[in-house]
């Protein structure tokens, strides 16, 4: 019994860990909270963020050829499609698409594989949080 306690505890410790695992079946608004500790801890002056920020970020290319909008469109409250491969994208507004932005692992996942093709790197959590703030504010 002490044993599988101990071992509970090196499991829940070891999750607790892991970035983007401390709120599985989140809401946009808990894993925007994540991203604000780690903005605040990469810049104490950092001021919270910025929905026309993230749009801006959203519609604009960043020295690649590609924005966010090539697949997710200048609307995000419609369907998109993959521009290489045409798979087709749901929504990105969580008004439109509340499933959106409620796994933290997911979110993590796509924010990296998108940020790497549109910027060329991984993002900032101000960026992830500034699109975000665009995303959550947008109606159907």
């Amino acid at each position: 019994m002490h044993r599988s306690k101990f071992f509970a505890a090196i499991l829940l410790a070891g999750s607790l860990a892991l970035p983007g695992f401390e709120v599985m079946g989140a809401t946009p608004a808990e894993i925007q909270k994540t991203y604000e500790a780690e903005a605040r801890a990469a810049a104490p002056a950092f001021d919270g963020f910025s929905a026309e920020r993230g749009q801006r970020f959203f519609s604009s290319t960043h020295g690649n050829d590609w924005s966010c909008s090539t697949c997710h469109t200048t609307k995000p409250s419609e369907p998109g499609r993959h521009a290489t491969t045409g798979k087709d994208i749901a929504p990105m507004a969580t008004a439109a698409n509340p499933q959106r932005f409620t796994d933290a692992a997911k979110v993590e996942k796509w924010f990296r594989r998108n940020c790497k093709d549109v910027l060329g790197r991984a993002c900032a959590a101000r960026e992830k949080g500034d699109v975000l703030a665009y995303l959550m504010s947008l109606s159907k």
